[in-house]
């Protein structure tokens, strides 16, 4: 029997309503005597625990509590009320325990955000692609999984297949070497939801078109380049409004599975559905479906494919 895990604004109410008044009781303290604001519980909930549950949260709420009482007793007023807000919070519970990726704050090429379903909810991971001189080798990196290699290897494909649509010359990858990465190497990654992101990496860096930073994504591709519908979409549109993401591409087959998202999360996003990686790269893409593809073989991009000199300004190749 597998459970989802708690969205952000539902336990916010259970700290309201539950876990607060417990630890009062507990600590021998008055509602008057702390005061908890909105934002801070919300840092709480995000810097200082990772959990699907409300146990570890309800852990912090009580050492909360525990300082609130001691700054009482030293005071000698047990009926002052402490404010504990977004800044004070560090003396209250020390250094943050966990960050959550935020949205890079410019456009760069071959650096997209997907969305990922972990234990603890949804989180964004960012796929990033760089376009070197070689002998047509393809790197995958970022402790990933068989699934998420196949995928990588799936979305390369699909991109080879419609080459002189984008303006390359069909053997473009005999001239170059592809190092696709996956940030927080320590962390393992797996799971058929990576396809658009990989294949939008792969795009973005071989064209030299940075992909906008305000955009993420989720969905498998085939080899034809249909997209497939994923799992977790409830904890995922919760990571991208967590991020400050503004728009997010989810597979076409998942418009069902919106019924199940608070509607503040999906009014926080502008969702685009998306059935085919066609639709994906002139969403992300800064550029026009007319510029991506071309339909027609560029000279200018063959010569960047050959000439080392040009990889950074004509390929985008990232240095991250």
């Amino acid at each position: 029997l597998e459970l989802s895990s708690y969205l952000e604004g539902e336990k916010v109410h259970i700290a309201r309503q539950f876990l607060l008044p417990r630890q009062w009781k507990l600590h021998g303290l008055q509602p008057e005597n702390m005061k908890l604001s909105d934002n801070a519980l919300i840092e709480v909930i995000r810097s200082y625990t990772r959990e699907s549950g409300v146990r570890n949260l309800e852990r912090e709420v009580a050492a909360l509590c525990r300082k609130v009482a001691i700054q009482l007793v030293e005071s000698g007023d047990t009926a002052r009320c402490v404010s504990i807000s977004v800044q004070n919070l560090p003396t209250f519970l020390g250094v943050k325990k966990y960050r959550y990726d935020e949205r890079e704050s410019r456009a760069l090429p071959g650096v997209v955000a997907g969305l990922a379903y972990t234990g603890s909810g949804g989180d964004l991971l960012y796929i990033e692609t760089v376009v070197m001189p070689g002998t047509g080798k393809v790197q995958v990196t970022g402790k990933l999984g068989d699934v998420m290699k196949e995928s990588a290897h799936a979305a390369f494909s699909w991109l080879r297949s419609l080459s002189c649509r984008l303006g390359l010359r069909p053997d473009f990858h005999k001239d170059i070497d592809l190092h696709i990465h996956v940030p927080e190497g320590a962390v393992p990654k797996d799971g058929p939801s990576a396809g658009i992101t990989l294949a939008t990496s792969l795009a973005s860096a071989l064209l030299g078109i940075p992909v906008r930073n305000d955009i993420c994504m989720t969905g498998e591709i085939t080899l034809r380049g249909r997209v497939l519908p994923i799992g977790g979409l409830r904890e995922k549109l919760l990571a991208a409004r967590r991020s400050g993401m503004k728009t997010v591409l989810i597979p076409a087959d998942n418009e069902k599975d919106l019924k199940e998202v608070p509607d503040e999360i999906v009014k926080a996003l502008d969702v685009r559905l998306v059935s085919h990686a066609d639709d994906v790269l002139p969403l992300a893409l800064l550029a026009s479906a007319d510029e991506i593809f071309s339909g027609e073989c560029s000279d200018s991009l063959i010569h960047s494919l050959r000439s080392p000199r040009s990889f950074s300004s004509d390929l985008g190749g990232a240095v991250l």
